[in-house]
């Protein structure tokens, strides 16, 4: 436990959302749902005006919609929120060279080991200036907890949302953290909590007071002598640089099972290439496919191929994801996929034999599609080019994928918008910008020529906010517990996908 708050917790603010608004002006100041828009779909994340409705992350997306029917749902664009995150980390690096990322909206920093703080003032002042640097490099905003460790430092930036600054004063801690649920501390989830209500425990001081052997006959002896510890504010965990990924994995859940087995099939196909995209992404390659299967009875299947070296070659991981799928009975019906690379390596042995093979299915793949062709010699399903050659019919019902709600798309006379919704046939676009005005909706065929899938366009920085940046320190005011709401906001707890 350090004698100074020069631990810093970063927590960017309804982060997906966030960046949602920020870049779509007719959105802002309005409440914005991002998750999965399908009847099995959940809320990743709900704008602070959404939670005003009582949305939050981790609810089904059909109870949202029923609470907030007229908020904007979109699908997340996680190649825009990376983009953001890696500007936001890269400002933490320039704190400290000790910088813990949880997540792409949220880090640890070490500012005593970068030299930017030692005491409660120089932690404070790095501490401000860092929120108004994110939000003059990304236009969004992010809350900072300042203390003597990393658990209290995560409390402090909880207690800081939206858009604040809370930074606990050594020597405070017992006392902040004694009034507070037990389950605000880390560890003590439903289960547990449940537990230690009815052993009478419902705040952190009532742990404190119980004692740690008390704790330990409860919940046994690692987490009742861990949970006794923290209840005393006393977290010795340093902040730790590295974070070694270990896997790397793209899932999807259908709204409806999936019973074909071709469409299974493709849809394998199409976590494969995501997986891939990711695991590049990430500078790694790997030896392991894991395929995930999840049936209508919501029992699931996990099988693995381990290859002879690591690779990130998508032909190779496609057709092991495709072997493992042949040993999965899928009747009855397909609710979830997922395709996943663990055994991570930082550089690529590729599997000569699996490539072969992967080339030797390209051709057979394309010579069938030939001989399937009509007598005008154009096929007679539709068709899309998979990485590596290989064609597959493309189902009809997955034509509107190509417009998913909230992603960009460019027309060749009315230039950037993105996707407000499409469905029989039609794509609705509003066509704006991050920094202009709000724009016009127009309505087009879904093939329309003239319209094209885009990248996520830069966000635009937010001018200053009126009367500056929110701040506060313990013991100043009453510690808000997790079962208050900030004001005008619904509660939430968790992650980004659980998170405010």
């Amino acid at each position: 436990m350090r004698t100074a708050p020069t631990i810093l917790h970063l927590d960017m603010d309804a982060f997906f959302a966030a960046a949602e608004q920020a870049a779509k002006p007719s959105l802002r100041g309005k409440p914005v749902v991002v998750g999965g828009l399908g009847p099995r779909g959940v809320v990743a994340t709900a704008s602070y005006e959404a939670r005003r409705f009582g949305v939050h992350s981790a609810m089904p997306m059909a109870q949202a919609r029923r609470l907030a029917p007229n908020a904007a749902y979109l699908v997340p664009r996680f190649s825009l929120y990376r983009t953001v995150s890696e500007q936001v980390m890269e400002l933490l690096g320039s704190l400290s060279p000790l910088v813990e990322p949880l997540s792409l909206d949220e880090a640890f920093v070490d500012l005593e080991a970068g030299g930017t703080a030692d005491d409660a003032r120089s932690a404070r002042e790095t501490g401000e200036r860092l929120r108004t640097d994110i939000r003059a490099v990304t236009g969004l905003t992010g809350s900072v907890g300042l203390a003597g460790s990393k658990m209290l430092a995560k409390i402090a930036s909880e207690q800081a949302k939206p858009d604040g600054l809370v930074l606990i004063e050594p020597g405070t801690e017992r006392e902040m953290l004694g009034p507070m649920p037990v389950r605000t501390l880390p560890g003590v989830g439903p289960a547990t909590g449940e537990h230690l209500r009815r052993a009478g425990m419902t705040t952190i001081a009532d742990l404190a007071e119980a004692g740690e052997d008390e704790l330990v006959r409860l919940l046994g002896r690692a987490h009742g002598a861990s949970l006794f510890r923290m209840a005393l504010g006393h977290d010795d965990r340093p902040v730790v640089a590295e974070r070694d990924a270990k896997s790397v994995s793209v899932e999807d859940t259908f709204d409806v099972d999936l019973h074909d087995r071709v469409r299974v099939r493709i849809e394998v196909e199409r976590l494969a290439e995501r997986c891939v995209a990711r695991l590049r992404a990430s500078g790694h390659s790997g030896r392991t496919i894991v395929l995930k299967v999840r049936r209508y009875d919501f029992s699931t299947l996990t099988r693995s191929e381990t290859l002879r070296g690591p690779t990130d070659d998508p032909g190779v991981v496609r057709e092991a994801a495709g072997r493992l799928l042949e040993a999965v009975d899928t009747t009855g019906g397909v609710r979830l996929l997922g395709v996943g690379v663990t055994g991570l390596a930082d550089y690529t042995q590729e599997d000569l034999f699996a490539q072969a093979a992967a080339g030797e299915h390209a051709m057979a793949a394309e010579a069938e599609a030939r001989a399937g062709a009509g007598e005008e010699g154009e096929p007679e399903a539709p068709e899309s080019q998979e990485a590596g050659g290989a064609v597959t019919a493309e189902p009809e019902a997955l034509a509107e994928r190509r417009w998913p709600a909230g992603h960009d798309v460019r027309h060749a006379e009315y230039g950037a918008g993105w996707v407000q919704g499409s469905g029989v046939g039609r794509v609705t676009v509003r066509f704006e910008e991050p920094g202009s005005e709000p724009g016009r909706v127009r309505t087009f065929r879904v093939d329309d020529p003239d319209l094209e899938a885009a990248e996520p366009l830069p966000l635009v920085a937010l001018p200053p906010a009126a009367g500056g940046p929110g701040q506060s320190s313990w013991p100043a005011s009453r510690p808000k517990s997790r079962s208050e709401p900030e004001e005008g906001v619904g509660v939430s707890g968790g992650s980004e996908s659980s998170r405010p």
